[in-house]
């Protein structure tokens, strides 16, 4: 538990110090107008207070990935530990904000235009359908993990129950994507933002109540999953990296945060929406490993009614209904089901606005809204009748999310390096840079060893990922010279 003590403690001050930090290299100006206020359209740029801009940037990207994502790392032991706390503050926390001011500063750009315009036209279409199709995973996956939950909470679990679930948020996601986004999308998230936050802080006060002995980073980072027989195949480096996304960096959410820089009223107020929702999903996901240590490694699975082979819906339900009781469990189910609900309705929405920006679709009439959504939602209904259909189908579908996931933070994390290094004096650019190239050598290696990748031999990752590591510095850095000259 100490060690969930000093990580927590350490997210805190990473906000309050490093945060301040990236925040005064960019330099927000609050004599900008920012696209809600310089251009208001009633639909998508709309000005909004800043505590429900907060609400509503930390649902878009607190999805499954930083509960489920966490109770499958924390099987690699104390090590997702450092990677949540050293990721957040350094990685995902940087990569969400400089994502979402270079979307005011380029009035409410989408994620493949603001690429484009610091790495090139063509990478910016390589990225504009790399994006769609991950934001229709994202969709897609965020469909049905919560009808799971839900098919268990109200029903008795089986397919049938599950279906009705998934067709009711698919209507769901169908009205939140078409509707203005204060309707909908600004009245219930604060609403399912209270459902998440309780969850988290009633699951930490029985974390400190019960205190069990779970495994400190002293104990050693090596791969504890490995050793238990909890995993098997999965060498810490590339795979916790890939596990663990949204709670540490996630690609993902480079496609939301420009849906707030087109809401908030001040540039200022860029470090709490955007770092701060980052921080605070990044205490999400360390209280969940906290929570997983406990039942895979300190008999946790059979104090609740389970065992160490439960997926992580099951341990979800099983140790929210053994700690809090029912009333407490099914609030805190709820919030656990309100995270990947609200992340899929924004993702449907990115896409619609990114392929919008694309045909230079005006997005006010209803119209042409319905024409860019009716071929999304087939594309997405497709994809779920593949892995209901498949009894593999939607593990299949995670392990190319959690990849194409990550794959799209590199994207991003190079981008904001380059900006940094064209407009900021110094070594400025070493804040993207770092975090850049290690995702670079994280997703490279992943693919080439990974089973649904090239099936390289596993031994071969940490040669492939430093190589991969120092190999992208130096082209950056030839770049940027050549740049210079």
């Amino acid at each position: 538990m100490y060690s969930f003590i000093i990580s927590l403690i350490l997210l805190i001050a990473g906000y309050l110090f490093y945060g301040a930090f990236v925040e005064r290299v960019f330099g927000p100006d609050s004599s900008r107008k920012t696209p809600a206020v310089a251009h208001p359209d009633g639909v998508d740029f709309i000005a909004m207070p800043t505590p429900k801009i907060f609400m509503i940037q930390f649902l878009n990207i607190a999805g499954t990935g930083p509960i489920f994502g966490a109770i499958m790392g924390a099987k690699f032991g104390p090590a997702a530990y450092l990677w949540i706390v050293f990721g957040c503050i350094f990685a995902g926390a940087v990569h969400d904000y400089l994502m979402g001011m270079l979307s005011v500063r380029h009035d409410g750009a989408g994620m493949p235009d603001i690429v484009g315009h610091y790495l090139g036209q063509g990478t910016k279409k390589v990225l504009l359908v790399f994006s769609i199709l991950v934001l229709l995973l994202v969709g897609t996956v965020f469909v049905y993990s919560p009808a799971l939950i839900l098919g268990d909470l109200a029903g008795d679990g089986s397919t049938k129950a599950i279906m009705l679930w998934v067709a009711v948020i698919f209507i769901y996601y169908v009205c939140a994507t078409m509707l203005p986004i204060d309707k909908i999308i600004g009245k219930i998230y604060p609403i399912f933002a209270f459902a998440l936050i309780f969850m988290a802080i009633a699951l930490m006060v029985c974390l400190f109540i019960k205190w069990p002995s779970i495994p400190e980073i002293w104990d050693g980072i090596s791969n504890m999953g490995e050793a238990s027989g909890l995993i098997s195949g999965q060498p810490i480096f590339p795979c916790l990296f890939i596990t663990i996304a949204c709670g540490a960096v996630s690609g993902f959410h480079a496609t939301q945060s420009p849906l707030m820089a087109r809401c908030i009223k001040d540039e200022k107020l860029g470090r709490p929406v955007f770092y701060g929702a980052m921080i605070t999903e990044g205490i999400v996901a360390l209280i969940w490993a906290a929570i997983s240590s406990y039942f895979f490694y300190d008999g946790g699975a059979a104090a609740v009614g389970s065992d160490l082979s439960a997926a992580a819906p099951v341990v979800v339900g099983k140790v929210s209904m053994s700690w809090l009781g029912v009333l407490g469990g099914v609030l805190a189910l709820l919030g656990v089901v309100a995270a990947p609900i609200t992340s899929g309705d924004t993702a449907f929405r990115s896409a619609r606005l990114i392929i919008a920006d694309f045909l230079k679709l005006d997005q006010k009439p209803v119209r042409n809204r319905i024409l860019i959504c009716i071929p999304l939602f087939l594309v997405v209904s497709g994809m779920l009748a593949y892995y209901v259909a498949d009894a593999d189908g939607f593990n299949v579908v995670w392990r190319y999310f959690g990849w194409a996931n990550q794959t799209l933070a590199v994207f991003s994390l190079w981008t904001v390096t380059v900006y940094l290094a064209l407009n900021k004096k110094g070594c400025a650019y070493l804040i993207g840079m770092i975090p850049a190239a290690f995702m670079t050598a994280v997703c490279v290696t992943y693919i080439l060893i990974a089973k649904i990748g090239f099936n390289l031999p596993d031994d071969w990752n940490w040669s492939l990922g430093i190589s991969i590591f120092f190999l992208s510095i130096v082209i950056f850095l030839v770049w940027k010279h050549c740049r210079k000259a």
